[in-house]
């Protein structure tokens, strides 16, 4: 398909980010154009509950998303729903190419691509993702009502998650590798003080176990001892980090050992 002319700014990636670079933008008329893959507001839909956003005491994730969407709509700002396969950097503009076929051209770039679930990389997780596996607590936290689930992680996440998940299982584990949570302090008094939740200390999975019927156990591993023991679940929800989206950023870009672009104060 043809090129679409030269706009200001192409924003790629309609999380928070994105959205706010987009808002910017269009409140300095800038000629911009906003592509998302997804739905807009990324990660974020995928909260059941955010209570640090200022303005609102609760707001669930999907609620923030669409307000985040709406506010830079508001202004004009166009989206397209696509995805970016190729990025071409260039001295006079930049060109950009989506799965369609089209092609547009801006004089400067915004990458707000933001990151995916980070794996365990463990025998089972890849072979069984779908089947009792999951790295979405509120996507699929339903399918697990009444039955018992390993939660993976000790940050924000995946306190966040099992509390989630502790209104719906019979039971929560939680396991974490260290002997304290990473999570707020507030997070952690209340998986703490949550009976449905048992937090597994110093201990990783190091084997996912499942048959034809899904996932019936993890192999876990006691960092302090060695000790194996198997632990029996229906369920594994995984909330280990991220790690960024970084694919399309020019060749040549410093960036730091865990792949994210190294940026100053400008």
């Amino acid at each position: 398909m043809p090129d679409n002319g030269v706009h200001d700014l192409i924003i790629i990636g309609g999380g928070p980010g994105g959205l706010a670079a987009g808002i910017y933008a269009m409140r300095a008329a800038l000629k911009t154009v906003l592509i998302e893959m997804a739905a807009p507001g990324g990660q974020v839909n995928n909260s059941d509950s955010v209570e640090n956003w200022p303005g609102d005491v609760h707001i669930s994730g999907a609620e923030l998303a669409t307000k985040f969407s709406q506010h830079a709509q508001s202004y004009g700002l166009e989206i397209i729903y696509q995805e970016v396969v190729e990025l071409e950097p260039g001295l006079d503009y930049h060109r950009v190419k989506l799965a369609n076929g089209t092609r547009l051209q801006a004089h400067a770039v915004i990458l707000a691509t933001g990151g995916s679930p980070r794996k365990l990389n463990v025998p089972g997780e890849e072979d069984y993702y779908g089947k009792g596996i999951s790295y979405c607590a509120v996507c699929d936290g339903f399918f697990f009502r009444d039955k018992t689930v390993v939660v993976v992680g000790g940050g924000d996440t995946a306190a966040e998650e099992s509390l989630y998940l502790a209104k719906l299982a019979k039971k929560v584990y939680l396991v974490h590798r260290r002997d304290q949570l990473r999570a707020g302090a507030l997070l952690q008094q209340r998986v703490k003080a949550d009976c449905n939740i048992d937090i597994q200390w110093n201990s990783v999975v190091t084997e996912i176990k499942a048959n034809d019927d899904g996932v019936y156990a993890v192999e876990l591993k006691d960092t302090q001892t060695g000790a194996q023991r198997e632990l029996a679940t229906d369920g594994v929800f995984i909330f280990i980090g991220f790690d960024p989206n970084n694919t399309l950023v020019p060749a040549g870009t410093k960036m730091n050992a865990d792949g994210y672009v190294i940026t100053d104060e400008k």
